[in-house]
């Protein structure tokens, strides 16, 4: 493929994304590739940072808006933002109508709530999760409400807080002009989406590619409350059919992508894979890094820590494990649900064998978990973790480390089908414990899955998803109103 940056490529490519671009490899890498292979790339994140940060990856450029304060519940009123030029916000829509889902009853509702409340003190109290359960009634009826009056649009009362995204990234987007919108995962659909209608409002043809990063109606909710889940699968159905082009993690999520929102076109699925050329690091590895000698055993888990993680379940295993010893790679070392998987080791007996350390680059990453003797991926079983080979997968196997991972579908499926590590049942620590004994009586036997002519390997790699992203970029902008390449460029350009 040319990366001489010709002018042919010199389009303006804006991706999109709801965190703050450094935990999210996928977004760096599609941003970082997509630029070395000659577009002009500019990547916004928006993310709750004091002031907007500016860096570079690679020749891409990096700019992370501050978003305002985050919202614990929707606020009375909720502003409307329409596309127009400008991306203007005009003023509250339905100005008679609470945002709370119950129009001119809100103080009833609200009265409702705290007298509930005031009454669970008065019996003595409850625990938190009591409490939560109690509003529930309130909040189903607000999803019910308001979908019954906007239907997919009930986003706009159910989670204002979508908006804080378009007025914060909307503007940067239109004074950047791009060519081509890249919007990764949910949030950013419909920021995107708007600034394509601007766009060709004002006479600009501005092409989009949604990137669905996981199932959206099989996620846990982010937030412990009734709306969040219908609020954001009403957003995505609203605004999905302004794609041009979807982009997925796998096979399975092209095809429930495909059924939900009956698609025209099959989505490109460019896998979480690493990238393949990791440079030279002088670096310590996993094993020196936690003080371990060559010959002690060593479990690794690498990414976002949380309860449906599996965490707990390694944890429990631990003891039925004597000698090996569990290194955690995460973001923050520190975060509150860390220093509690730490504790219950602690708790266990076992808290001396487990290591915290913080992220490596992800182009480091590889290198960096080699010296660990099993990848765990202790999955829970949601919806989302049963239809996709994760980031963390692909890492480990570049890493040749055998693969410990639960029953989740299409990872257990894989490695069954590789011979490259074994299945345990989830949230099962002695299956668990049964699984890693038997990967470390032979972990020859597992690592060899990563060799020879029919390794999966030379297909796991950043660069090789890199070229169906570029592909699909290039077939979107040189057709009808961005003008036609020369035929001998084009077939040139898609040669590998």
């Amino acid at each position: 493929m040319r990366r001489d940056g010709t002018t042919r490529l010199r389009r303006r490519v804006v991706m999109l994304v709801d965190n703050a671009v450094e935990g999210d490899s996928r977004v760096q890498k599609a941003a970082r590739s997509a630029a070395d292979a000659g577009w002009d790339v500019t990547l916004i994140g928006c993310a709750h940072v004091d002031a907007e940060r500016l860096w570079r990856l690679g020749r891409a450029e990096v700019r992370v808006l501050p978003l305002p304060a985050a919202r614990a519940a929707p606020p009375t009123t909720a502003s409307a933002v329409v596309s127009r030029p400008g991306g203007g916000v005009p003023g509250p829509e339905g100005a008679g109508v609470s945002a709370s889902g119950r129009g001119g009853g809100s103080r009833d509702g609200s009265r409702l709530r705290g007298g509930l409340r005031a009454r669970l003190v008065a019996r003595g109290g409850l625990p938190l999760r009591a409490a939560r359960l109690a509003r529930r009634p309130v909040e189903h009826a607000q999803v019910r409400y308001w979908r019954a009056r906007l239907r997919d649009g009930a986003w706009r009362r159910l989670e204002p807080g979508l908006w804080d995204y378009e007025r914060v990234a909307g503007p940067v987007v239109d004074a950047l002009r791009p060519d081509l919108i890249h919007a990764h995962d949910f949030r950013m659909l419909g920021v995107a989406a708007r600034a394509v209608d601007r766009a060709r409002a004002a006479g600009r043809d501005v092409k989009l590619v949604w990137d669905a990063h996981e199932w959206l109606p099989g996620a846990r909710p982010r937030r412990d409350n009734a709306r969040w889940l219908p609020a954001h699968v009403g957003y995505v159905r609203e605004y999905v059919g302004h794609a041009d082009a979807v982009v997925t993690v796998s096979d399975t999520l092209a095809d429930l992508l495909v059924r939900d929102h009956a698609l025209p076109e099959r989505p490109t699925v460019v896998l979480n894979a690493p990238v393949a050329a990791t440079p030279d690091t002088e670096a310590l590895g996993l094993r020196e890094r936690c003080g371990l000698r060559p010959d002690t055993p060593l479990l690794v888990y690498s990414g976002a820590m949380a309860v449906q993680r599996g965490l707990d379940t390694v944890v429990e295993a631990l003891p039925l494990l004597p000698g090996v010893h569990l290194a955690l790679v995460v973001a923050d070392p520190a975060a509150a649900y860390v220093r509690q998987v730490v504790a219950r080791a602690a708790g266990h007996g076992v808290g001396d064998r487990v290591h915290v350390l913080p992220y490596v680059s992800h182009r480091q990453l590889v290198a960096f978990l080699a010296t660990a003797d099993i990848g765990l991926i202790p999955l829970h079983r949601w919806p989302n973790h049963e239809i996709a080979l994760i980031t963390k997968f692909f890492e480990y196997a570049h890493a040749r480390l055998p693969i410990v991972v639960s029953d989740v579908r299409t990872m257990a499926e894989t490695v069954r089908a590789t011979g490259q590590g074994e299945v345990f049942r989830a949230r099962d620590a002695a299956d668990l414990a049964r699984a890693v004994r038997a990967v470390l009586a032979d972990p020859a036997r597992y690592r060899a899955a990563y060799e020879g002519p029919g390794s999966p390997l030379p297909g796991w790699t950043w660069e090789a998803q890199a070229e169906h992203l570029d592909v699909l970029y290039r077939r979107l902008l040189t057709s009808r109103g961005h003008g036609q390449l020369h035929l001998g460029e084009v077939a040139a350009s898609e040669c590998p």
